[in-house]
């Protein structure tokens, strides 16, 4: 099941469900030293934008309403007033920008949502569900703050240990100062930390901060595409006392301070995610690429849509975008090492567009895996920075690294039951609870 949908020259169309459930409809999960074969199923509700924010009113889809309409129909919230009125040099040069690839977003989600529409897809949904969100407390940060007092394991020579042992044991994982692996070729539900966890087939992660990304180092893989979605700090964000305690911030100078280096193969595809501060940008393409010794190469555009088509907010909108930019670079180690790989390397085509339907959960992105392999080879070593999930043939490393793989977000089906028919487990307690 592939997650991209529609493609044409301007970029492509993801499900962005799907490629979660690729990775996760064969587990075994294990309890009680028993084993079962169940289904998991990322819950629908998560991806059911079905209505633009900010706007009851307006009618005007991407594929081809008019975006002057849908500026003056919806009604925004008033901005706060200030005491100068003039715009500072951030928003400026934001609208800059904003006005720059403005036509490249219009025309190519036109297409990109028209293509698939025509398939049936980004139709719209006739009976939008209404049930709720999984809503999961993730204290996996706060472990990671904990466990920065405990020592590194100094296992000799080991890096890595396996996700289980036995009949699903995992009793023996230290999530902080190793890397867990699962070898396994199907996903395996598993109890960590007390909590009960869906970790894909063929995956590494490591559970810890930026003081403690040592063990990935140590790890010894070097990869062919890294993907990375920094915690930009947020101003809007740090003023609200609620939300400050969900996010956590990483100055932009502290990113140099990653190991690119030490982790990309040469010719590596370094992907960045990037909030729509101009600010954010020119340090990647300035500052951040060129330390680390990464060639920007191009811009590509998320742009989010509602389940109908529209955009998720109005294109020309002065508060939010509906789309975010990726900024794409080669990590360039010698130039000796630059000039044989380019000559074989596939050319990355700039200005395309990610089109697909946001999930409401906050900072769960689309995964890449299927639109950047023609960029990266056949069978390459892949690694997400900041990660909040896992994805299947991926390392993956952050403090919130299993956040999005909890099992309050799945719906478990049972797959093996001895008379022949199947049962959803609906809730954690359900899946805590079941005798499989």
């Amino acid at each position: 099941m592939m997650s991209v949908v529609a493609q044409n020259t301007e970029g492509w169309v993801l499900d962005a469900g799907s490629l979660i459930d690729r990775g996760c409809s064969r587990c075994i999960r294990f309890k009680d030293h028993k084993q079962t074969s169940v289904s998991c199923h990322f819950k629908k509700q998560c991806f059911n934008v079905y209505k633009s924010y900010g706007s009851v009113n307006s009618s005007a889809a991407a594929n081809g309403g008019n975006t002057d309409v849908l500026q003056k129909t919806d009604k925004l919230p008033k901005k706060r007033k200030r005491k100068n009125g003039d715009r500072n040099q951030g928003e400026v040069d934001s609208q800059a920008f904003h006005l720059k690839i403005r036509s490249v977003i219009l025309d190519g989600t036109k297409a990109l949502v028209s293509a698939a529409q025509a398939l049936g897809y980004l139709n719209g949904l006739t009976d939008p569900t209404e049930e709720p969100l999984p809503s999961q407390e993730c204290n996996l940060a706060a472990l990671c703050d904990m466990a920065k007092e405990l020592p590194l394991a100094e296992e000799q020579g080991e890096h890595s240990q396996p996700l289980t042992k036995g009949y699903g044991d995992t009793s023996h994982v230290d999530l902080f100062s190793l890397v867990t692996e699962n070898a396994k070729d199907q996903g395996s539900v598993v109890s960590l930390m007390g909590e009960e966890y869906i970790i894909p087939p063929n995956t590494a992660f490591l559970l810890s901060d930026f003081t403690r990304i040592r063990p990935l180092v140590d790890y010894g893989r070097r990869f062919d595409l890294i993907v990375m979605d920094p915690p930009w700090e947020n101003k809007s964000v740090k003023r609200s006392r609620r939300q400050v305690k969900l996010y956590s911030f990483l100055p932009s100078t502290q990113l140099k301070r990653l190991p690119i280096p030490l982790l990309a193969c040469p010719n590596c595809l370094v992907v960045t995610w990037v909030t729509n501060r101009s600010s954010h940008l020119r340090f990647i393409c300035d500052e951040l690429y060129p330390h680390w010794g990464v060639q920007v190469v191009a811009q590509w555009f998320w742009v989010k849509v509602t389940t109908s088509g529209q955009f998720v907010f109005p294109l020309d909108s002065p508060h939010k975008k509906p789309y975010e930019v990726l900024v794409l670079g080669r990590y360039r180690c010698s130039p000796e090492n630059t000039r044989s790989l380019e000559t074989s390397e596939v050319p990355v085509e700039d200005q395309r567009l990610i089109v697909s339907v946001p999930s409401a959960l906050h900072s769960q992105k689309p995964s890449l895996t299927d639109v950047l392999k023609p960029y990266v080879g056949s069978e390459p070593t892949c690694l997400e920075l900041f990660a909040r999930s896992l994805l299947p043939g991926w390392t993956s490393w952050g403090n919130e690294v299993l956040k999005f793989q909890h099992a309050s977000y799945f719906t478990v089906t049972r797959t093996d039951d001895g008379d022949g028919s199947t049962g959803i487990l609906s809730s954690p307690e359900d899946v805590g609870d079941a005798r499989l």
